[in-house]
């Protein structure tokens, strides 16, 4: 008999693991006997009291039965040889109907050369050192209110940050008890779901749009009714009909993935539509800090008062997806229900981050951090284009690229779309495509190809060798 050798475990509990884990697997069958704690003292040289312990333990458990006279024996578990007679592999997992449709928008993650991974910002570029000493002094300083249960919405000094560089910004209206700290803006699309909508009401959303709110609102039971977008953004005429919809989520700032700008006529519709209809709009500001042509657009919050409007907003872009920090903006009457809501389902917590945070943006870190992105998303973004000219000579059509961190790539066929996903994988580089952004039954081929989250040669690499495969491929399918 021997011991696992795990450092941190006891030889008591080290000695009990093993003796457990041989009756579940079935070395150790039932009725048969146990060596005696005398026997495991001497053989194994551990303390007697050390494997008193362990069988002490097996029997209180029930895996472990005493006979006068007799000593100690397996006892006769019906769960543990049924588990054994019945191979796990063969148990299946039956999801719930909703369950299955929230796969459905949860694409596989996927791995290899990430130099075209849309959504996922320059890590490299992070200021980690002086985020640490933030991190650090304020973890000093945490008063121990912050290590129990809180239900204020977040730390003030951040809502109240927050709020000044919003309304500087983004032109929201908005005061800091209007401002809701989540862990994400996943979080906060859950919240909206849970909160203002019940199961199979409907949610408009963006066509093609972004999955993960797609995936919120459908694990939240709401039937996506999908909008099509076009040159001018969400065009609300277009809706199918059918009732009125209880939310209406939408990118308009640059829409997702295609990177349109709502225009002015066409909010000014979606708002008309909403107050119409009662319906609540779930506006994602996702990553307006990126434009490269023109300062930050104003938000569609912040272009009527009241507003039938819930700002969602997120750390993940311009800081680091591990963050886990993002925030809602809410109108005055649905302040309290949210925080005691989100209080009690989800718990708030990171208050040392979020005071390091609101430190951060004080100081003026924030600002030159996203200025200091700002200008390597051009650069990567021109090394994409570069790399992809003997293909844009030949037809390949490319987004303007004025904002946000990826580029779309429009394709003439769904053929040569997967074509182009399978032979990346072969080549152990990520692609995403376009397909994969529509909710309904007719998908447009095409790629959406990030570029903020690689070092420009590798884009080159990756743009280098997409050139050549989409010639090849496109030549072959003529």
């Amino acid at each position: 008999m021997r011991l696992s050798s795990h450092c941190d475990q006891g030889l008591s509990q080290r000695l009990y693991g093993a003796l457990r884990g041989w009756i579940e697997s079935g070395e150790l069958a039932a009725g048969e006997a146990l060596p005696s704690s005398r026997r495991l003292s001497r053989e194994l040289n551990i303390a007697r009291n050390t494997a008193l312990a362990a069988l002490d333990r097996l029997t209180a458990e029930g895996f472990v039965v005493t006979r006068p006279g007799a000593g100690l024996f397996v006892a006769r578990l019906a769960l543990v040889e049924s588990v054994q007679q019945s191979p796990v592999a063969s148990r299946k997992v039956a999801l719930s109907h909703r369950g299955d449709r929230l796969l459905t928008a949860c694409a596989p993650s996927g791995g290899g050369h990430r130099a075209f991974a849309p959504g996922v910002p320059a890590l490299d570029l992070f200021p980690r050192e002086q985020w640490q000493r933030l991190l650090r002094r304020h973890q000093q300083r945490a008063p121990e209110a912050w290590l129990a249960y809180q239900a204020t919405g977040g730390v003030t000094a951040l809502k109240t940050a927050l709020c000044d560089y919003l309304r500087l910004s983004r032109s929201v209206r908005c005061t800091p008890e209007q401002i809701l700290i989540t862990q994400g803006a996943q979080q906060g699309f859950e919240l909206i779901a849970r909160l203002l909508a019940d199961p199979g009401d409907r949610a408009w959303v963006e066509e093609p749009g972004y999955a993960g709110a797609q995936a919120a609102l459908m694990a939240a039971g709401l039937s996506l009714v999908p909008v099509p977008v076009d040159d001018d953004g969400i065009d609300v005429q277009r809706a199918p009909e059918g009732p009125a919809p209880k939310l209406i989520y939408v990118t308009p700032s640059h829409q997702y993935p295609c990177g349109i700008t709502l225009s002015l006529a066409r909010r000014l519709a979606l708002l008309e539509s909403a107050r119409g209809s009662g319906a609540w709009i779930i506006e994602d500001d996702y990553d307006s800090e990126f434009r490269y042509s023109s300062p930050p657009l104003a938000s569609l919050q912040g272009l009527v008062e009241p507003s039938p409007v819930i700002y969602v907003g997120t750390f993940s872009k311009v800081l680091y997806p591990g963050l886990r920090l993002g925030y809602l903006v809410l109108p005055p009457a649905l302040v309290d229900p949210f925080r005691r809501a989100n209080a009690r389902l989800n718990r708030e917590g990171q208050y040392v981050a979020q005071a390091a945070l609101a430190e951060f943006i004080e100081q003026g870190h924030f600002s030159r951090h996203v200025a200091r992105m700002r200008r390597a998303y051009r650069s990567r973004q021109a090394a994409l284009r570069e790399a992809l000219t003997p293909a844009t000579a030949e037809g390949l059509t490319l987004s303007n690229g004025h904002a946000g961190m990826h580029l779309l790539v429009p394709l003439e066929s769904m053929a040569l779309e997967r074509a182009l996903v399978a032979a990346a994988k072969r080549q152990e580089i990520q692609l995403s495509p376009l397909s994969r952004y529509f909710a309904g039954p007719a998908p447009q081929a095409g790629l959406v190809l990030g570029y903020a989250g690689s070092h420009e040669q590798d884009i080159a690499r990756a743009g280098d060798w997409l050139a050549r495969a989409w010639q090849r491929l496109r030549h072959n399918q003529h």
